[in-house]
């Protein structure tokens, strides 16, 4: 190659400078990320076909097909569904449950005064969430709750929208109705309005939301293809909130949400076909005893006639030769059937290899991609513990810290944005006296502080968790309240007040339990050396 290029600088000097500047400008662009990431010219990269795009064509174009397949692989896909509903049950479980927790430093109350009114709101609050508060008058606020959080998993979003009507048994008007994102869509007659984005109007000026077009029915179940849409601002009168959009955007400027399954939906569907494709291979394979195979020369139907197969359970199935000139038996499969051979047939043993040895090892490979990806760890994600207990723990703490995440999430986003609307109709019913609440956003947002808990991460090793709990509390490194919930989701203030209720109960009763040995084993708990 060498001799070439010389020969070729002798007869066009042109030519070799041309090609020396052209490495030199290729040396100066081949830097950083062009020589690895970015290249262009590597053999591994010559066949990966990339193209950029905004949030219009990377997301907005595809987010129907997307949520389809996200439907679907939760109705049909078991590795789906257990992932979706294991994110549920941890992150909402059976609902986030209101502490309130007014800022009394602020709005200059005692502590007292600031717990009998806390105790005045969670009672009242427990009246209306634990009514049927949806549109349709079928769940309640922590059903609700389950419904709105799968509804933003499977679609990437869910639209709730405020309603206020009287209903029996109930003192409270607020009304939820929980509205599919399908729905939520640009009418017809605003195609060209870029102010209007995918349903969702934007402030001309400014690019706020101001509002949402709600299709009075879903897009999906008319067969006109056209739907007649209300719009719905999300402030009304006196900047009371009409509608929540939940939801969580991965791109900036981005306005519609994306299923949480859209990065594995090819691996989940390749999953559930193989597995599809095993399962039926191994059913065949237990079915299949040997194959019969007829010497076509010296035996014909005429010869033969109808042939008769016995199970080992006695059953007699039917089988005769096909009519074509194949002259080729058709035998109706049954679990360890035993066929009967003809003069000329010859049994040949069939070995297929099912179960397959490697399938578990190849499924356990692609859930663990799977579950880095959805930040569910493998042994959560099948509900299998198997390895030790530190492997184990390991595995639990890192899935809470996306479930605990998500939960804060969702509380800021939607039950105290809901809390927040109920306490304001509570004022305005004078059921709740709160003094200075709707004069100033400042006093309404100590009024309504609230904490939100929901299903504890629990142990795998009670005893160990206990020890380390109340090595915590007794080294100042947590509280008494915070352990409670951490652990099993109880509240500490509560627990006190019904064990003072048993003590008297027992003191009434003249009951002693345990001895005095046992204040000595509880101290011995809170030893370092004992952990």
């Amino acid at each position: 190659m060498k001799l070439l290029e010389k020969a070729i600088v002798q007869i066009s000097p042109s030519w070799a400078l041309k090609r020396q500047l052209a490495r030199q400008h290729l040396a100066v662009l081949n830097t950083g990320y062009s020589n690895h990431g970015a290249s262009t010219t590597k053999s591994s990269m010559l066949g990966w076909l990339s193209r950029g795009g905004g949030v219009k064509n990377d997301i907005y174009k595809n987010r129907d097909r997307l949520v389809e397949r996200s439907r679907d692989l939760y109705m049909g896909a078991p590795t789906a569904t257990g992932v979706i509903k294991t994110i549920v049950s941890n992150t909402v479980g059976s609902g986030l449950r209101l502490k309130s927790a007014i800022d009394y430093e602020l709005l200059g109350l005692d502590e007292n005064t600031a717990e009998e009114i806390e105790t005045q709101i969670e009672r009242e609050f427990r009246l209306w969430s634990e009514s049927k508060i949806d549109q349709n008058g079928l769940l309640d606020f922590y059903q609700v709750q389950d419904l709105v959080f799968l509804t933003v998993l499977l679609s990437g979003e869910c639209f709730i929208k405020l309603n206020y009507f009287e209903t029996p048994r109930n003192p409270y008007h607020l009304k939820l109705l929980v509205i599919e994102p399908d729905r939520v869509l640009t009418p017809n007659d605003k195609t060209n309005d870029k102010s209007v984005i995918c349903g969702v109007q934007l402030d001309k000026k400014t690019n706020w939301i101001t509002g949402y077009y709600v299709a009075k029915e879903h897009p999906l179940d008319t067969y006109s293809g056209s739907t007649d849409t209300v719009y719905v601002p999300v402030y009304g009168k006196s900047n009371q909130r009409n509608i929540i959009h939940l939801i969580n955007p991965e791109r900036p400027e981005q306005l519609r949400g994306v299923p949480l399954l859209s990065p594995v939906i090819e691996a989940l569907k390749q999953l559930d076909r193989y597995t599809d494709a095993e399962l039926m291979a191994a059913v065949i394979s237990g079915m299949y005893a040997v194959f019969i195979e007829s010497d076509k020369d010296n035996v014909t139907p005429a010869d033969i006639g109808e042939q008769s197969i016995v199970s080992p359970e006695e059953s007699v199935v039917s089988s005769s030769y096909d009519d074509d000139d194949t002259g080729a038996l058709d035998i109706e499969m049954t679990p360890g059937m035993i066929v009967g051979l003809r003069p000329g047939e010859r049994a040949n043993p069939n070995n297929p290899g099912r179960p397959n040895a490697q399938f578990d090892p190849f499924v356990t490979a692609i859930l663990r991609q799977i579950g880095a990806a959805l930040e569910v760890p493998y042994e959560l994600l099948v509900k299998h513990f198997s390895a030790s207990y530190s492997a184990s723990r390991a595995a639990l703490l890192e899935a809470w810290k996306m479930f605990r995440k998500r939960r804060d999430w969702f509380a800021s986003n939607f039950t105290q944005l809901i809390y927040q609307e109920w306490l304001r109709e509570a004022v305005l019913r004078g059921r709740i006296e709160l003094y200075n609440f709707g004069t100033d956003p400042l006093y309404d947002k100590a009024w309504s502080t609230a904490q939100w808990n929901g299903p504890s991460q629990g142990q795998i090793d009670p005893l160990k968790e206990a020890k380390a709990s109340a090595l915590k509390i007794q080294e100042g490194l947590s509280t008494r309240s915070r352990e409670s919930v951490e652990l099993n989701g109880g509240d500490f203030e509560q627990n006190v007040r019904i064990l003072a209720k048993e003590q008297k109960i027992l003191k009434e009763k003249g009951v002693t339990l345990g001895n005095a040995k046992n204040d000595e084993s509880e101290e011995k708990v809170l030893e370092p050396s004992e952990e």
